[in-house]
């Protein structure tokens, strides 16, 4: 039987995620053998956030741009956030740890799988505990003579607590770490980036039999173990 021409773009199937070695400042919690979750598998309302910045002005191709986002990007990221992965970049089947910052000072530890990943684009997705089910699709394309990049989620939140969290300011957020990202992506590329969003609401129903998914919280798993954190750092010093 013939194979799929991107089949070795795919990540395998997998029981559950394992980390790779990692720094000693990242803290690893809410992955090493978690499920993933798609879609599917949340419980809030389902929604489609497309994120772009066009890149004017510069001859940059959609494969560079890829390219340079998948070989440095946790640079991109905005102050106070994480990104713990593998040192080879950014390849199907991968697992990193993300370190989040949180209301309160507080340090979110989750993370994600990469699914999918080629010359244009690479696609993450979530475990459970993650504030989303659902994945993230990194792409870039022309568009009337310039590149575009761009980031689409499609997600719902994780289970109740998320759903709440994100309608009281998760979403405000959410968009200002994308539109904070694609900036710095711009600015790589010399460009002054100017993201623009679509934003559409696919359902509005919420999955109450999801809701048990708060037992993975991951907010409520790192601020369990917190004080953990704490003592250890005390009893490393005294």
């Amino acid at each position: 039987m013939t194979q799929p021409r991107d089949e070795g773009n795919w990540a395998g199937p997998i029981s559950g995620l394992h980390t790779p070695v990692l720094p000693t400042e990242a803290i690893n919690l809410n992955v090493e053998g978690r499920k993933l979750g798609g879609p599917l598998q949340g419980f809030g309302q389902l929604w489609q956030k497309t994120y772009s910045v066009r890149l004017s002005g510069t001859t940059v191709s959609p494969q560079e741009v890829i390219k340079e986002w998948k070989d440095n990007f946790p640079s991109f990221w905005p102050d106070g956030s994480r990104f713990f992965g593998p040192l080879t970049g950014i390849n199907p089947g991968d697992v990193a740890v993300l370190n989040l910052t949180a209301p309160g000072g507080m340090t979110l530890s989750t993370g994600i799988m990469v699914l999918y990943a080629d010359d244009e684009s690479f696609t993450f997705m979530t475990p459970e505990g993650h504030m989303f089910s659902g994945w993230i699709t990194f792409s870039a394309r022309k568009e009337d003579g310039a590149t575009v990049a761009q980031a689409q989620v499609l997600i719902r939140a994780n289970d109740p607590l998320w759903e709440l969290t994100m309608r009281l300011f998760g979403f405000k957020k959410e968009d200002q770490f994308w539109f904070k990202t694609l900036e710095s992506l711009a600015a790589h590329f010399g460009v002054q980036g100017h993201p623009q969003l679509s934003s559409t609401c696919v359902d509005p129903k919420l999955q109450w039999s999801r809701a048990k998914n708060i037992w993975h919280n991951a907010a409520i798993r790192s601020a369990m173990h917190a004080p953990v954190r704490m003592a250890r750092r005390v009893i490393g010093k005294a």
